[in-house]
């Protein structure tokens, strides 16, 4: 298996990163399992301030692990300049709650909360490194605003992504995707969860203070359909749909998590 031939099939799963990344067994790694009744309320942690700039939106695309939204972090318009946006499916239901997202992602699981997919919006840390690929590599580098989304009512902000979903479909496909504020898909309420983990797929860095809200946001069962309707295979493949994709909880190693709220 080479570096770039990870995966989520039987023969390069995540029982298999750590042969050819040998973090993938740090002490810092994601995803972690979030019990609600173990987590701590810290006074010091400060309300959230975000702000984003939708004409750096892009690009939408597919790249057969899950799908992004890329935007351009050249100037800063945008809070800890924002790089992509992800939104992965989940598959399976382990212990209450199961979830995963691209190369920056996570997946955990949250102790008596049910919910079926997460939205990511990743940033990096621009006051501090120079670029997002030296701060993928530093501890303080990158930080992930992680968004529970549950079935519910139809989702009017998440229509302009389901719409042109059936335009990559297949792995490899992109499409032109512009003026869009991930902003507009935030719940009412900001209280957070917080702890430092990783990427949740290969190089699996251990560069992510995760924030993740309390509060999910509804899309309606239709809406979920898109999302499970794309495919990890490329145009001309026999088609396999992008459903298997997390990670297994990873252990917590003494970490902390914490709250902003009691």
């Amino acid at each position: 298996m080479s570096r770039l031939s990870w995966g989520y099939c039987e023969h390069n799963g995540p029982v298999h990163w750590s042969e050819l990344f040998p973090i993938a067994d740090g002490d810092y790694q994601s995803p972690i399992e979030i019990n609600t009744k173990e987590v701590k309320y810290d006074s010091s942690l400060r309300p959230l301030s975000i702000k984003y700039d939708p004409a750096s939106a892009k690009i939408i695309s597919n790249s057969g692990h899950s799908f992004s939204v890329d935007f351009d972090d050249s100037e800063d318009k945008s809070d800890g300049k924002v790089v992509m946006m992800v939104v992965m499916v989940v598959v399976m239901m382990v212990v209450l709650m199961m979830l995963e997202v691209l190369m920056m992602l996570m997946m955990l699981v949250v102790l008596l909360v049910v919910v079926v997919v997460m939205l990511h919006v990743v940033h990096w840390n621009s006051d501090k490194y120079p670029s997002f690929v030296e701060a993928a590599h530093e501890p303080d580098g990158l930080a992930v605003l992680g968004i529970f989304l549950q079935t519910g009512e139809h989702n009017l902000q998440m229509q302009k992504i389901t719409d042109i979903l059936d335009s990559i479909k297949e792995k490899g496909k992109q499409i032109r995707f512009t003026n869009f504020d991930p902003a507009t898909l935030l719940p009412p309420s900001w209280d957070y969860w917080t702890y430092p983990g990783s990427l949740t797929v290969p190089p699996l860095l251990e560069s992510v203070t995760w924030i993740v809200l309390k509060q999910p946001i509804n899309i309606s069962s239709q809406q979920l359909a898109k999302f499970r309707s794309l495919l990890y295979t490329g145009e001309g493949e026999a088609a396999a749909f992008l459903l298997s994709n997390y990670r297994p909880p990873q252990p917590l190693k003494g970490r902390k998590v914490r709250a902003s709220f009691r």
